[in-house]
């Protein structure tokens, strides 16, 4: 169940968690990426890919206060409960009133002696305590309610996105290599769905037949519980790399042999919308952490070997876009940038056309039987009650229904994945990304504080720890929640 503190699990060195963290974060946003860039302006994608990946940088730090904070109460708790069994069996045959006079002593008793007698540090990072325990001990009941509201809509505009991804990567690939361009996409073309593919059949057909399969083969995952194996994580990385590094090499050599068509603006407000959700959507990794970052067996350069992460996918992040947006034109550029080497032009080995092309579909569809199995159970977390069971129906077939059917329906009226996944990031990625982490920060320090006293010393504070910075970063995300609404708005009634 989400929410929920588990085990801590295998522990792993700090550079093994560095990796897993880089494959956390560089996933399907980046391959959208390259098309926001082209939108947007180079100069404006680079100042805003740098400053989204600085803020995001902030409140992982505040999200790893948070863990350490949430941390500290548990310790302490266990702390008093070994206390009071002591105090129980050492005093069993004395009167009630000796007892009482105990256990306010032990209520008196400063927090911070209890670690002077030689106990572990309190706010060491040992318990793997999910974002939604942490919101459990810190928010109100109506913060709870509202951070579950926010992560069932980002996982639902997740798998929306993986929804609307695998057939439009397969209608694109199977469309192409059966109509007259037997190598693939030309970047020269712009197909609509309403040009023809398999005889009668058009495009945007072909589209809701692969949907339809698509949703039948992995739909019924999510009436089960499903996990994600290490060697289906290493498989998937794997391919991962080798289709990034394949993309990016071909790109540089296309440039460098003069072949390059990309001429970019300096910036173009008009694509900024999207860039931003983007942007966003691609530095998601705060409601992960404290299943990445509890097993790190060493947390005493934590801190340093996060920003070294985000320097390496920043580094990553403009390589592949701006290589992409020099290689291609602007308007050539596809959804799915691996699309763009589907043409003989680009790459005349068939395999690698292949693999570039199909190669969302099999990292997209291991993804999305644990991402529905994640949103079903956030759901019977947040309708669950204390000491209640859900009836059967309601159980396995509700839950699972309503987890299913929402993604499907929008991936079968849009497969626009630049708007699917600027949306997602820039309303639900907003709260998760600032929001959440700002809120959780402020209050864990008011909590700490009261519960242990301002000596207390959190050892993974973070490094922006004056209020400014909470309040720095909520008023960011209140201001790009309102200039994204604007934008659309504006968009929308232009004539």
């Amino acid at each position: 169940m989400a929410g929920e503190i588990t085990e801590t699990g295998e522990l792993y060195s700090p550079y093994v968690g560095l990796v897993y963290m880089f494959n956390l974060i560089v996933g399907t946003g980046a391959l959208t990426m390259p098309k926001a860039f082209a939108s947007a302006g180079w100069l404006v994608s680079l100042f805003l890919l740098v400053f989204l990946g600085f803020m995001s940088f902030v409140t992982t730090t505040f999200v790893v206060e948070a863990m350490a904070a949430a941390n500290a109460q548990l310790h302490w708790k266990r702390m008093e409960n070994h206390q009071e069994e002591d105090d129980s069996s050492s005093t069993a045959s004395d009167s009630d009133s000796l007892v009482q006079d105990n256990y306010e002593r032990a209520e008196k008793r400063p927090i911070l002696s209890v670690q002077r007698r030689g106990s572990p540090n309190l706010f060491e990072i040992t318990d793997r305590v999910e974002m939604g325990q942490m919101a459990s001990m810190f928010f109100s009941k109506v913060g709870v309610n509202l951070f579950y509201f926010c992560i069932i809509i980002y996982l639902y505009g997740d798998l929306a996105i993986y929804a609307a991804a695998v057939p439009f990567s397969l209608m694109q690939v199977s469309c192409s290599a059966t109509g007259n361009d037997s190598c693939g996409v030309e970047a020269d073309t712009k197909y609509n769905d309403t040009d023809l593919c398999w005889g009668p059949l058009r495009r945007g057909d072909v589209y809701r037949v692969y949907l339809a399969v698509f949703t039948l083969l992995l739909g019924p995952f999510t009436f089960f519980d499903v996990q994600k194996t290490k060697y289906l994580q290493i498989l998937t990385s794997l391919m991962r790399w080798v289709a990034f590094a394949i993309m990016i090499v071909l790109a540089l050599v296309r440039i460098g042999r003069g072949h390059g068509e990309g001429h970019p603006p300096l910036a173009d407000l008009s694509g900024v919308r999207n860039l931003f959700g983007v942007c966003v959507y691609s530095f998601m990794c705060q409601h992960s952490l404290p299943s990445l970052l509890t097993p790190v067996s060493s947390k005493r350069h934590l801190t340093r070997l996060v920003f070294l992460d985000y320097v390496l996918i920043l580094a990553f992040y403009g390589l592949l876009s701006f290589t992409a947006i020099f290689s291609f034109r602007g308007d050539s550029l596809l959804d799915m940038y691996t699309l763009n080497f589907a043409s003989c032009d680009i790459v005349s080995v068939a395999a690698v056309r292949f693999f570039l092309g199909l190669f969302p579909v099999f990292t997209i569809s291991t993804n999305f039987p644990i991402i529905a199995v994640t949103l079903r159970n956030n759901w019977k977390t947040l309708f669950h009650r204390e000491g209640g069971t859900y009836p059967w129906v309601v159980d396995r077939v509700v839950f699972p229904t309503i987890t299913l059917v929402p993604p499907v329906l929008v991936a079968f009226c849009t497969h626009d994945l630049e708007s699917l996944v600027g949306i997602t990031g820039a309303y639900a990625g907003t709260g998760i990304q600032y929001v959440i982490p700002a809120f959780l920060v402020y209050l864990c320090r008011k909590d700490t504080q009261l519960a242990l006293g301002p000596r207390a010393a959190n050892k993974h504070r973070s490094p922006f720890h004056h209020t400014f910075w909470v309040g720095f970063v909520l008023l960011w995300a209140f201001s790009c929640f309102f200039f994204v609404t604007a934008n659309i708005i504006l968009s929308e009634t232009k004539i």
